[in-house]
């Protein structure tokens, strides 16, 4: 067990290397790729959900990874009109033989069927050609704080960070609370992203609020990692769609610098192959204890939210240390 020390020197440091690594679910946007162009999609026009029925999108890409036994592949795909600017994204397919035959590399064309709170890939067909070549690294850079990584058990510094109301809120304010935060981004259109990370929180707000004997310290935070242009009041506008009570859960703000040191605490990574690019990004939420120390993370946008409950009521009846 150890207590993190922030310290003031900076370097830089090559985020954009790992994102061929990530193994978690990572949602990623990205200027459209420069592969040789595919052949047009039969039908380009979205089908407009009804009811319970998907919104379907016919979408060309390549694949950067292929995990069958989870049934998810990891696709660089172009710009969808109307709906997303082009990511590089961890899509599930319904069943694992849709990933019979393809290879990293492949140049696919696709359906995306978009639900309002799912969203799954099927049809997956390579596109005759050669492979594409997979870039080593990309060559973005930006300066981080040097900081150690936490686990659990672990203390956590002080954060600095604004409200949607343009007030400073610190993590040393929670003390004597169960804190949970997540990182999200406005923009970030997917509903299994930021979209389910957002439901989730929502839903144990109100889980925690109508608990009959339950703890009442406890706060939510959800962080944007898109601070350039997630302002407050942005923050504000998206927060409204999710019925945040500003005594439990705030959306925030800071520097750059600081939710990048915040965020790689604890295996977040997020970045911009260079400052035009939109952002890629990994998932991390987060609990702490009353006094301050790490109790629980995950890597999933799927977690189970009933569990995160728990935890945050677990952490919340921590006695205070003397």
């Amino acid at each position: 067990m150890f207590a993190a020390v922030m310290s003031s020197r900076t370097h830089f440091s090559l985020i954009g290397a790992l994102a061929l690594a990530l193994a978690a679910l990572s949602c990623s946007q990205q200027s459209a790729p420069s592969n040789p162009p595919l052949p047009a999609s039969t039908n380009s026009t979205p089908h407009a959900a009804t009811g319970t029925n998907p919104t379907i999108y016919q979408v060309k890409g390549v694949i950067k990874e292929l995990f069958p036994e989870r049934k998810k592949v990891l696709i660089d795909h172009e710009d969808i009109p109307g709906y997303m600017e082009a990511m590089t994204m961890m899509l599930d397919v319904r069943e694992d033989k849709e990933l019979q035959g393809l290879q990293a590399g492949d140049s696919i064309t696709f359906r995306m069927l978009v639900t309002e709170d799912d969203g799954w890939i099927d049809q997956l067909k390579k596109v005759d050609g050669p492979r594409t070549p997979l870039p080593s690294k990309p060559s973005g850079f930006r300066p981080v704080r040097e900081v150690e990584p936490l686990a659990v058990g672990d203390k956590i510094p002080d954060y600095t960070f604004t409200n949607t109301l343009g007030r400073i809120v610190r993590l040393s304010d929670f003390k004597g609370q169960a804190l949970g935060f997540t990182f999200i981004f406005t923009r970030c259109p997917f509903p299994t992203f930021c979209p389910r990370l957002s439901s989730n929180f929502e839903a144990a707000q109100e889980k925690l609020k109508a608990m009959s004997g339950g703890p009442t310290n406890w706060h939510l935070l959800s962080i944007t990692i898109d601070p350039d242009y997630d302002t407050p009041e942005r923050l504000k506008e998206y927060s409204a769609k999710y019925k945040v009570d500003l005594q439990h859960w705030n959306h925030v703000t800071a520097p750059l610098i600081d939710i990048t040191a915040i965020g790689e605490q604890f295996g977040l990574q997020f970045w911009r192959a260079n400052p035009a690019e939109p952002i890629n990004h990994n998932v991390r939420t987060v609990v702490i204890d009353a006094n301050g120390v790490v109790q629980w993370t995950t890597p999933e946008t799927d977690f189970k939210v009933d569990s995160f409950v728990e935890q945050m009521v677990k952490a919340a009846r921590v006695p205070m240390a003397k």
